[in-house]
């Protein structure tokens, strides 16, 4: 297989866990009242934080493991078929009587799963040459076109029937472990560690907390649109869970599209630029989506901040790779995961109980003015890092 074919099929496995995730976020109301919750937004939170939080628990364990035993992708291929089982259990709940604590329960053991195969195959990428802005756009490529699809489509799906994301998220994720046995890994020469000597070695990168804190605000935004995008778009302008889905894919399209030239542009200019402009201009878009006065303002706001995400994510991914050694690279990745799903509790935390008690406005603003917050502190270090003689760009041969 040519890199650039590993580098598709491994595309294509974070879009199918992408998928598989997002198709749940348009009808979460819908899905957590047919699984036993209520529909407050205070019952879709807890819904959404409880597989986040095995996201933070296991992301960098199970990167730890596949720099240990020298493999990414059947470790992959297994956190795909068990993140499969527990959108299974979860379409069985009602079924079973499960109570709605339960369901959280089966929340988590599914996250604990879907966290390897997502995080494992963006490694995987990580590990191929030929610059790892290009790598970590495919990557954010594929993480916003699987946003894209799964929130139009999940919301077409919980309009026919709650629990129909669900079993489409399990179909999805069958079909991702399957795709990822016929892929042939490149892990890059290098000693293999233990667990601990390979998290032992992160804590003597302390320049990993800067894209690491990029990556919390990111998902905490993202988080944001995941729970209280919906509720905003559906509350605000009337829509349904179909409509819904399509303001989210108003973002996710050109956060989408553009992530690859993004990517590819930070290996030619370094990834300070990106990161630090963008990050501020995107917080501000944010504002600008809560303060729009109609619907077509707010999509348009939307397509925006899409855009300025996509300028941001796939440098802040590569600055992570720039900074890890190739021994550590699986943690490393895992560990910015780790961060970027307690990003994801953040924004639900904080959207929700912001919205609760604020209102809307307050909740856009608190979370678009910490984007532009988190920029201005950072400038300096994410200067510096990119003035530094970390190994970017990747300059081997290869497509």
């Amino acid at each position: 297989m040519t890199r650039r074919g590993t580098r598709i099929r491994l595309a294509l496995g974070v879009w199918g866990v992408l998928l598989s995730q997002v198709f749940l976020y348009p009808g979460v109301e819908d899905i957590v009242v047919a699984l036993g919750g209520s529909g407050t937004i205070s019952a879709g939170m807890w819904f959404l934080v409880a597989e986040f939080a095995a996201f933070v628990a296991f992301a960098s364990v199970w990167g730890a493991a596949s720099d240990a035993v020298g493999h990414r992708m059947p470790l992959a291929a297994a956190g795909a078929l068990g993140g499969a089982a527990g959108y299974l259990l979860l379409a069985a709940a009602p079924t079973l009587g499960l109570p709605f604590a339960a369901v959280l329960v089966v929340r988590i053991v599914g996250g604990a799963a879907t966290i390897g195969a997502f995080s494992l195959a963006i490694t995987a990428l990580a590990d191929l040459s030929g610059g790892n802005g290009r790598n970590m756009g495919a990557a954010g490529i594929a993480i916003g076109l699987g946003a894209a699809l799964g929130s139009v489509v999940g919301g077409r799906l919980a309009d026919a029937d709650p629990l129909f994301p669900l079993y489409a998220a399990a179909g999805t994720l069958v079909a991702v472990a399957i795709l990822f046995g016929t892929v042939s890994e490149e892990l890059p020469s290098g000693d293999r560690l233990g667990i601990g000597e390979v998290l032992g070695r992160l804590r003597k990168r302390p320049a990993l907390g800067v894209p690491y804190a990029f990556g919390f605000i990111d998902r905490m935004t993202a988080g944001f649109f995941a729970l209280v995008g919906v509720y905003y778009f559906r509350e605000s302008f009337g829509l349904d869970a179909a409509g819904a889905g399509l303001a989210l894919a108003a973002f996710f399209i050109p956060f989408a599209l553009l992530q690859y030239p993004a990517g590819v542009l930070s290996d030619r200019v370094g990834r300070a630029i990106p990161v630090v402009i963008g990050s501020v201009c995107y917080g501000l878009g944010i504002v600008a989506v809560g303060v729009a006065p109609s619907l077509w303002l707010a999509i348009g706001a939307m397509v925006a901040v899409g855009a300025l995400g996509a300028l941001v994510a796939p440098a802040t991914m590569a600055l992570v790779t720039d900074i890890a050694s190739v021994e550590t690279r699986g943690a490393a990745l895992g560990g910015f995961n780790v961060f970027g799903s307690l990003g994801f509790l953040a924004g639900f935390l904080l959207g929700g109980t912001t919205t609760s008690s604020a209102g809307y406005l307050a909740a856009f603003a608190v979370v678009g003015l910490s984007e532009v917050a988190i920029a201005l502190v950072a400038a300096r270090a994410v200067w510096r890092i990119s003035e530094s003689d970390y190994s970017w760009p990747d300059t081997r041969t290869g497509s």
